[in-house]
């Protein structure tokens, strides 16, 4: 983006007024598309602190036009959701992997725009530290966080289209990223080299801090509003094989609240803590208390449990779990595009969980021994008449009861898939017994050997590893620790299940346990096929993605399952044609 409105640029007298423009920058050609006398352009444009926090804010707007593209591109082309009799014969063909060339769900266009964006910004702010126009901290944070929005970008493109042009330096014109011999493809094996390798490199791997950016606004805290780096950098080395690097990167967020002085932060963020049977102020499954065996006590609210991890305001408890998150606001463009997806009453209703997805949830079991699972049936989706409807992205608009307020988020990154992608590295790096405690019962119940709070608990309830695998989960009174873990519960046990696995399980089997975990905690979130494609190709297992893809159709009574499969065991099938 190199030109900018005078009046917009004008009126930004304030960082109230820069945070503003998150909402309504949802697009930057409206900037680009104005007569040469209205034009801002290079030192005019990046003249001053407040200008570079416009331009990032400005990234972030046209960053969230792909928030369609993000979920429907990783859930459909999956196992967990399917089409309606209302889905576009568009949404069919990524269901059914027989994509046509006018689809236009296939087109990386949309990818290539914000990384242009990012280019263009990140050669100005180089600019403008030569120029001395902010300090060398100020261009640090800014300059990791427009980068790493493009690194994530660049990671979407290479699962989605596999072998792209990497492109650092702000082009001429998109259409340039079609012609080869300008713009090179590279495999997504060297993508990936190179997204890690400029990433590692940034000299500032932390959130804002001290920064203009973070302020509320409204009632919207921006804090979380940009991407987490270390987050980033932990799904890179996933995607690597650097299982330890990756695992030490998703530590330090696990930690983030360690030296807090406040005992809920230190004790709950990021932590995944069990259910308050007392107030049932968590965000657990619950029941009310000593009413356990009544399914008709389940907590399902907006402000309590685990469905209002979803729904709920940006409170202490919400901070607990979200890491990243970016509001749709029905006054600002972008549109919130989820209610027309997924809403069967105020929508269009175009997808919908398979019934793969449902058996999953279906299979599973309570403590109390109710033979499903409730992040199912009960919070993630809903039967509405006949017809089961994804709900996570529809609380928040139900609950307004107005058809115009069409609030929502695009859930990015929360503690739940912190735990389960630090899980499968460390499994990865032979620490099977962390991982198995973290999806399933927790640290203290994992490590207490037998014991309890009434015993001493010194050398007990504690993992004795190094970092990155070093969790501390005492809970004791004679003597007194307070482990930093010790409210942790696992994702199995916050969710009130029962275990799966056993510690000395192989390394497949617990990994396979991680990945079905996944689909039972982040159904729709934007995740499952990136993981489906991480797995496969890590194991050189085709069938690891083949057979799930072929379940679903199958279950849906679709000919061409078999064909499908066939087609998906030859991993090429994976990437979608790369044209626009």
């Amino acid at each position: 983006m190199t030109t900018i409105k005078t009046k917009t640029t004008k009126s930004i007298v304030s960082i109230l007024s820069v945070m503003t423009l998150l909402f309504s920058l949802g697009s930057c050609q409206d900037y680009l598309d104005v007569q040469p006398e209205d034009k801002l352009v290079g030192d005019q444009l990046y003249r001053d602190i407040y200008d570079a926090d416009a331009a990032v804010i400005g990234v972030y707007g046209k960053f969230m036009a792909l928030a369609e593209k993000h979920v429907i591109l990783n859930e459909m082309r999956a196992d967990l959701m399917t089409t309606t009799r209302n889905s576009t014969p568009y949404l069919k063909e990524l269901s059914q992997h027989n994509v046509s060339a006018e689809n236009p769900y296939i087109s990386p266009k949309e990818f290539y725009e914000v990384i242009q964006n990012c280019n263009d910004i990140l050669k100005n702010f180089d600019i403008m530290l030569a120029d001395k126009k902010f300090t060398q901290s100020q261009y640090e944070q800014r300059y990791a966080d427009v980068g790493c929005i493009r690194s994530w970008v660049y990671l979407q493109l290479g699962i989605h289209f596999g072998s792209v042009p990497y492109i650092t330096e702000p082009i001429e014109t998109l259409e340039d990223v079609q012609n080869i011999s300008k713009y090179p493809r590279i495999s997504f094996d060297q993508l990936i080299d190179n997204l890690v390798t400029f990433t590692e490199a940034l000299t500032y791997k932390k959130q804002y801090e001290g920064s203009s950016l973070v302020i509320p606004v409204d009632t919207y805290n921006t804090a979380k509003f940009f991407i987490n780096k270390e987050c980033l950098l932990g799904d890179l080395n996933l995607w690597k094989g650097n299982y330890l690097a990756a695992a030490s990167y998703y530590k330090n967020v696990l930690e983030t609240s360690s030296n807090s002085a406040n005992i809920n932060e230190l004790f709950d963020v990021y932590r995944l803590k069990g259910a308050d049977v007392s107030t049932n102020n968590d965000l657990a499954v619950g029941y009310v208390r000593f009413s356990e065996q009544d399914a008709r006590s389940l907590i399902n609210n907006n402000t309590q449990g685990w469905r209002s991890i979803f729904p709920r305001e940006r409170d202490a408890t919400w901070n607990i779990e979200w890491i990243w998150s970016l509001p749709f606001d029905s006054d600002f463009a972008p549109a919130n595009p989820f209610i027309n997806i997924f809403s069967k009453n105020s929508g269009s209703y175009l997808a919908m969980p398979s019934q793969r997805a449902i058996d999953l949830w279906n299979s599973q079991r309570q403590q109390n021994d109710f033979p499903y699972d409730a992040r199912g049936s009960k919070f993630t989706y809903n039967m509405v008449g006949d017809d089961p409807v994804i709900m996570k992205y529809l609380y928040k608009f139900e609950a307004a009861n107005d058809q115009f307020k069409r609030e929502g988020d695009w859930f990015l990154y929360r503690a739940a898939k912190l735990h389960l992608r630090y899980a499968e590295a460390a499994n990865r790096d032979n620490q099977q017994k962390i991982a198995y405690a973290l999806l399933n019962v927790g640290i203290y119940e994992a490590y207490r050997d037998g014991l309890t709070t009434s015993d001493d608990v010194t050398n007990v309830m504690q993992t004795k590893e190094p970092f990155p695998y070093d969790f501390d989960a005492r809970n004791g009174e004679a003597p007194r620790f307070r482990g930093n873990w010790h409210r942790n519960v696992g994702i199995r046990g916050r969710a009130r299940l029962t275990t799966v696995g056993a510690i000395g399980d192989d390394m497949i089997t617990t990994e396979n346990n991680i990945i079905n975990e996944a689909a039972l905690e982040l159904a729709y979130e934007g995740n499952r096929w990136e993981d489906l494609v991480r797995i496969a190709r890590r194991r050189n297992d085709p069938s690891f993605l083949a057979d799930k893809i072929y379940e679903k159709l199958n279950k849906e009574g679709n000919a061409e399952a078999t064909e499908v499969r066939t087609k998906l065991m030859n991993p090429s099938n994976w990437y979608l044609p790369f044209k626009w």
